[in-house]
């Protein structure tokens, strides 16, 4: 079995380069459906212009690498915090927002960097978020004061927000969904990785007297570069070029607005006003008219910066669903683990770091093999099922955890959440990626997550302010009125408490952080219910720039296979 190109164009090779009224495929001199091409396609290993694995495995190595420092980003500064406040005069509220900021902006803007690319190149947006990350990292590494700093991570967060939204939109052009698990695989390593590497590498760099704080800034530049220079040289994708098309501003702008109303509000609600109050009022009024102006702007757009139809995908709308939930629980219970650690066990900062390892662990082990199995036998549901029972039994176990829970038993539990974590993320986005039209693989990818960060970013601050009020509340249970006032206001240095208080502060962090495990869990097993309503379809030998060629010949009624 061969297919045939037209005399003009006899190389299958230059097919991907094709116009659409130049290029007509035929099998054996007969115009043949795009389901026939797709399994002739996979009979063959014929694929007109798709890079063969080698050339996948180099592209993969400047994504890979982009995704890395924008991980790295995150996570970097975590154990360099206290010294930046301190050596820059900032108060509690500029500490936090040091670390929203970034995620603020990176959540905003996934949707636009989405659309972006379903109108540009691919390849050139990349390496454009990936300067917007350098520029946001030297302003952060000068940095002569608070505001600089905090509108420095503005940038970065835009940059990173482009490159975690990119990167997948890439993979998806270049490599059919029957063959991502065993790439997505090494995606979720160098997640693992970065998520790992980064407290640690702030660490030392804040320890170190002759580097000191502004390197935790400084070292992504290097690796940013790099990374641009490898895309260049590595990634070859086929140019979009759709001339009269704009962007729809008005709607990006509405989102951004309405999505950054209510993340302020999620976290300054509870720390510098009630949940219940006047200020909550305003925000969350704020932000759902804002949303709701955007959807009506989206509604008429040509172009829209998210497409109101992938809603109606229900592969897309339960992923979607499945995201936010995933972002809720976990994100909202784990990263409080890091102060569980330090504060209910008495570990250091690095010891903290290190004994994330089993989760992440999990994760990797998890996810490469759930990716080569799916690779292997294009089955994928199972995956989806299996991790959200496994994420949720792994919330359950951690709901049990306390000031005097054994190393050795925290660490099989957060095993037991890496695994299902790992079977789970990047199996929704493949999902969904499979269930729409190639022409809205970067919008129905950006959305999900978006979705997902947006989740994660709400959930860090609900959780956050159960915490506090759970602390606040056993301090003035079990230490008084007095101390109680100023439990709840900031994490309490451990190393300076008498013994008799210091237990009571361990039990009281120890109970209150299970506590956010036991309200996880019920959302966690939502994720169950969303994942068991999605249909299993199968999975594409097409990548996506192919299936972007077919559906723009089916549009013109001119057969390309």
């Amino acid at each position: 079995m061969t297919l045939t190109s037209p005399p003009d164009r006899p190389d299958p090779a230059l097919r991907a380069e094709a116009t659409v009224a130049e290029d007509a495929v035929t099998l054996g001199g007969v115009p043949i459906t795009a389901e026939a091409a797709d399994r002739a396609a996979a009979a063959d290993g014929i694929s007109g212009g798709r890079m063969s694995r080698g050339e996948v495995v180099q592209a993969l190595s400047g994504l890979m690498l982009g995704m890395f420092v924008a991980i790295l980003a995150s996570t970097v500064v975590s154990n360099a915090l206290p010294r930046i406040i301190a050596d820059l005069d900032g108060s509690q509220s500029v500490y936090t927002w040091i670390v929203t900021t970034e995620l603020l902006a990176m959540t905003a803007t996934v949707p636009l960097w989405g659309k972006l690319a379903d109108l540009y190149n691919k390849k050139l947006l990349i390496q454009i978020s990936l300067l917007l990350f350098v520029a946001g990292s030297l302003i952060a590494g000068f940095t002569p004061d608070v505001g600089v700093l905090i509108v420095s991570r503005v940038v970065q967060g835009i940059g990173a927000g482009g490159m975690t939204a990119l990167a997948t939109i890439v993979l998806a052009a270049i490599i059919p969904p029957r063959e991502m698990g065993r790439y997505s695989g090494m995606f979720g390593a160098v997640f693992g990785v970065a998520t790992i590497a980064g407290p640690l590498i702030g660490g030392v760099m804040v320890d170190t007297s002759w580097l000191g704080w502004r390197w935790c800034f400084f070292i992504g530049v290097p690796f940013s570069i790099a990374a641009i220079a490898l895309l260049q040289k590595t990634l070859h994708l086929p140019s979009v070029r759709r001339p009269g098309v704009k962007i729809d501003w008005l709607g990006a702008f509405l989102i951004t607005a309405g999505v950054s109303t209510l993340l302020i509000w999620s976290t300054l609600a509870g720390q510098h006003f009630d949940w219940a109050s006047g200020a909550t009022a305003a925000f969350v009024a704020g932000g759902v008219v804002l949303l709701a102006l955007a959807v009506w702007v989206e509604s008429r757009a040509e172009e829209p910066i998210i497409p109101l139809g992938i809603f109606r995908n229900r592969t897309v709308t339960l992923t979607i669903i499945a995201s936010v939930l995933v972002g809720v629980a976990m994100f909202g219970g784990t990263v409080f683990l890091s102060q569980y650690f330090q504060v209910a066990l008495g570990k250091s900062p690095t010891v903290a770091g290190l004994m994330s390892l089993p989760m992440i662990f999990g994760l990797l082990v998890s996810s490469v093999v759930a990716g080569a199995l799916i690779t292997k036998t294009g089955k994928w549901k199972i995956y989806l099922v299996a991790g959200a029972i496994i994420m949720t039994i792994g919330m359950l176990l951690l709901s049990t955890i306390g000031a005097t829970t054994s190393v050795l038993v925290i660490s099989a539990h957060m095993a037991v959440l890496g695994i299902g974590v790992g079977m789970l993320m990047q199996n929704l986005v493949l999902a969904a990626q499979n269930d729409v039209p190639a022409a809205e693989l970067g919008a129905a990818t950006s959305t999900l997550t978006f979705f997902r960060s947006m989740g994660g970013a709400i959930g860090v601050s609900a959780l956050g302010a159960v915490l506090a009020s759970k602390v606040t509340s056993g301090f003035a249970e079990r230490l008084g009125g007095a101390a109680a006032a100023g439990g709840g206001a900031e994490v309490p240095d451990v190393s300076a408490l008498p013994p008799q208080v210091l237990e009571i502060v361990k039990d009281i962090y120890g109970t209150a952080t299970a506590e956010l495990f036991l309200i996880g869990a019920p959302i966690a097993a939502l994720t169950v219910v969303a994942v068991l309503f999605i249909k299993e379809k199968p999975l594409s030998n097409l990548s996506g720039d192919e299936r972007r060629a077919q559906e723009e010949a089916a549009a013109t009624g001119i057969p390309l296979h």
